[in-house]
């Protein structure tokens, strides 16, 4: 450092071919140092039991900072006074961990220093905002996330929360960043002037989290395929991804099935209804000259999925009760409603709140029947008395492409005749229960399911007889459904097996 202020033209002549490429590189380097301090004096900082000797060019590399000042401040006051400056200046004295200042020392010397645990990063980031080190701190706000779950130590790169959805998450807006602010101030309203040693801090942790379950969102974040071992597995990773709010990594967890439906002709994805977002949905219009409104809810998973697929919506918890209508319909076609229940039903009249938005209709339009409130309490059993098939249930189709397993057997609509029959291919017709039959308000006979779990398609069409120009009816896809209480009870299991 100190040859880097020694006049240049008494050694030119001296200099070997290598030398005088290698000194103006030098110089170069030496001129970006601010000239804060004498690059060639040497100040001296007492940390402990141990004495560090600084020159003016690495303390001022690294400045303004509480050297700087400390030092400046004296150098001014022998320059006002007429004093000698070597004899003003006095050791620095400051009770910290010379350990540390070791590493800080190397950095001011134009060393890359890398933080070697939790701890050690702690300590150099507390330290580099007490000392006022602008460009340390900023190298470690640029530096690995340190951190402690369930008492391992994990190391992670910020780069690994680039991908959209995964940033900001648990450790940038919670405790990392009361250590990654560049601009900020670890310990705002200290007077550093004669203050000994900054407030202790402890390297952060999360207690009560599985390091092991970490260890493996870490290794997906990292792009390495998703292997799911059993649905327990499954929510294992998915809360500990809410959790730490890893969004984008959480969408890919989810339960799913993307698939190409060579039949129609379109790409298809199968979510349950608990895992739609708002964000995803879409409506893809398909207009008619019968029908100018027809159109088709679809579906992208945010933060993952490029393109939207039509949506195929999952509905299970035997929350779905199925009112289908007797003669009347095409054939080979059955026309129903739906009820839901519980946690269901608020989630499917927030379904079709959202699809009315996507649509661009008022906030009050009744799109699928479930957005008008009934005041009808939905723990009754429904009967001609308190039910009717009217707009507060959610239009259904089932066609002749629906599969339905019902009481445990195959079933398909009438193809000729108007009653509502069934046909069960081989099944003993002796041993199967006496369909559940009654007449709505209207006088007419419907039959009604509960479906255990079945998935639907969301068609958009035109409202003939609603309160809307434009309705949202689920067209069935696969329904596993039971008619009586019978049928649910033959298809318990035994709590031994």
């Amino acid at each position: 450092m100190a040859n880097a202020a020694d006049p240049q033209d008494t050694r030119s002549s001296t200099l070997s071919a290598e030398e005088q490429i290698i000194e103006p590189n030098s110089r170069v380097a030496t001129h970006h140092i601010p000239n804060i301090l004498p690059h060639e004096r040497v100040f001296p900082v007492q940390l402990g039991s141990e004495l560090f000797k600084l020159s003016g060019a690495s303390i001022s590399s690294d400045a303004p900072s509480y050297f700087s000042q400390y030092f400046r401040c004296q150098i001014k006051r022998a320059e006002e006074t007429g004093q000698d400056i070597g004899s003003a200046i006095r050791t620095l004295y400051i009770d910290r961990d010379p350990v540390t200042f070791r590493d800080i020392s190397l950095h001011l010397q134009g060393y890359h220093v890398q933080p070697r645990d939790a701890t050690h990063f702690v300590r150099l980031f507390a330290d580099a905002q007490f000392y006022h080190l602008p460009k340390l701190v900023s190298q470690l706000y640029e530096e690995s996330i340190f951190t402690t779950i369930g008492g391992v130590q994990f190391r992670i790169p910020r780069d690994l929360f680039s991908d959209p959805g995964n940033s900001p998450n648990f450790f940038t807006l919670g405790f990392a960043a009361f250590f990654s602010s560049p601009g900020g101030d670890l310990f705002p309203g200290l007077d550093r002037e004669g203050l000994l040693r900054p407030p202790s801090i402890v390297p952060p942790s999360v207690e009560g989290r599985s390091p092991d379950v970490f260890s493996e969102l870490l290794h997906l974040l990292r792009g390495y395929p998703v292997e799911i071992r059993s649905e327990e597995h499954r929510a294992r990773l998915l809360r500990d991804c809410r959790y730490f709010n890893l969004k984008g990594l959480e969408q890919r967890l989810i339960p799913h099935a993307i698939s190409f439906n060579l039949a129609r002709g379109r790409d298809e994805i199968v979510l349950r209804l608990r895992d739609i977002l708002k964000s995803g949905i879409s409506v893809v219009g398909e207009p008619t000259p019968a029908d100018p409104f027809a159109g088709w809810v679809n579906y992208a998973r945010p933060y993952v999925d490029e393109r939207a697929y039509e949506l195929v919506l999952e509905i299970g918890g035997e929350s779905t009760r199925l009112l289908l209508m007797g003669g009347g319909g095409v054939a080979g076609v059955v026309d129903a409603k739906a009820e839901f229940f519980g946690e269901m039903r608020a989630r499917v009249t927030k379904l079709l709140e959202v699809i009315a938005t996507k649509l661009n209709l008022p906030p009050t339009t009744q799109l699928g029947g479930l957005l008008m409130a009934s005041g009808r309490n939905t723990a009754v059993s429904p009967s001609p008395g308190n039910t009717s098939l009217s707009e507060d249930l959610v239009k259904v189709v089932l066609d002749s492409e629906t599969s339905v397993m019902l009481d445990g057997n195959p079933w398909t609509p009438a193809s000729e005749e108007d009653d509502l029959s069934w046909m069960t291919g081989n099944a003993d017709t002796a041993l199967l229960p006496r369909k559940r039959r009654r007449v709505d308000d209207q006088g007419e006979e419907v039959e009604e399911w509960i479906v255990r779990t079945g998935q639907w398609r969301l068609r958009i069409q035109g409202s003939k007889n609603g309160k809307a120009a434009v309705e949202c009816c689920l067209v069935a896809v696969k329904l596993d459904a039971y008619s009586s209480e019978r049928a649910r009870n033959t298809q318990r299991s035994f709590l031994g097996g």
